[in-house]
């Protein structure tokens, strides 16, 4: 069985929604010091939906296929949906991950929900908005 799967590969290879959005609405950063990624997630929300998201990660292979699936993933949902992505539906749609390599998905989960912290630190009246839907 080959260590990474086709999807994996093609992120690594092809990562998608790479860059800066210089006016985002959130923006989460988060590192692992014990292997040295860094992800960062940029994110544009408008009506309580990620209308554009963008990442820049320093990392290893699975960091970077990690952060370009997560992007896909909540690119277009509603904020109250993408609270809820966990690195396991990441990995999952990844078509898995070697468990040594599980943290690039917990990092990609948590760089998202530090950007919607970030978008609700600026926004508190959207929180509550989004808590009642």
């Amino acid at each position: 069985m080959a260590l990474y799967s086709e999807k994996v590969m093609d992120h690594f290879r092809n990562p998608r929604n790479v860059g800066v959005i210089e006016d985002a609405d959130g923006i989460g950063e988060v590192g692992n010091a014990k292997c040295g990624d860094i992800m960062k997630i940029y994110l544009k929300i408008d009506n309580d939906t990620v209308t554009d998201v963008k990442f820049e990660t320093f990392g290893c292979g699975s960091a970077i296929a990690s952060s370009s699936m997560a992007t896909e993933l909540i690119k277009g949902k509603p904020v109250a949906e993408v609270m809820q992505l966990t690195n396991k539906a990441v990995a999952e749609a990844l078509d898995g991950l070697p468990d040594y390599k599980m943290h690039c998905s917990v990092l990609a989960e948590e760089a998202i929900k530090n950007a919607l912290e970030d978008y609700y630190s600026k926004h508190p009246e959207k929180r509550k908005d989004s808590e009642n839907e």
